[in-house]
């Protein structure tokens, strides 16, 4: 499985008609999309994610504003992304840890590689560390 990266999508358009971007099934993204979330009115001062999963994985879309994403895997490695053009998403594995911070205005589209399960997140840090650092 690879590590978080960035995926460029196409952005179709100009300055003064405005742009469009889109991807088909499996085009872009490594996974077929089960669900599809959005988080929008988030305050600055909170600290979202938290989390791992088990299986799920996730392609996270600043549609509006920006959003800065940390990533961490088991053996340490941590990234941090900034989000703020609409047609550049970040997809995130399963084994790793992540947390969001948003822009007030910020709108975060979230596409899924399955439904969401409570048992399929990893909320305690040690746990994700365990989980994932023998694999």
């Amino acid at each position: 499985m690879p590590d978080p990266h960035l995926i460029q999508f196409p952005k179709l358009g100009a300055p003064e008609i405005g742009y469009i971007s889109v991807t088909e099934q499996r085009a872009l993204l490594p996974f077929e999309v089960q669900r599809v979330f959005w988080t929008y009115y988030t305050p600055e001062s909170i600290v979202r994610g938290r989390h791992a999963h088990h299986a799920t994985e996730q392609v996270l879309v600043a549609a509006a504003g920006r959003i800065t994403v940390t990533t961490e895997l088991a053996d340490g490695t941590m990234q941090s992304f900034r989000l703020e053009d609409p047609n550049v998403g970040l997809y995130v594995p399963p084994h790793a840890w992540h947390t969001m911070q948003y822009s007030h205005s910020a709108v975060q589209l979230v596409l899924a590689s399955a439904p969401f399960r409570e048992e399929d997140y990893i909320r305690d840090y040690d746990e994700f560390r365990r989980i994932w650092q023998g694999r």
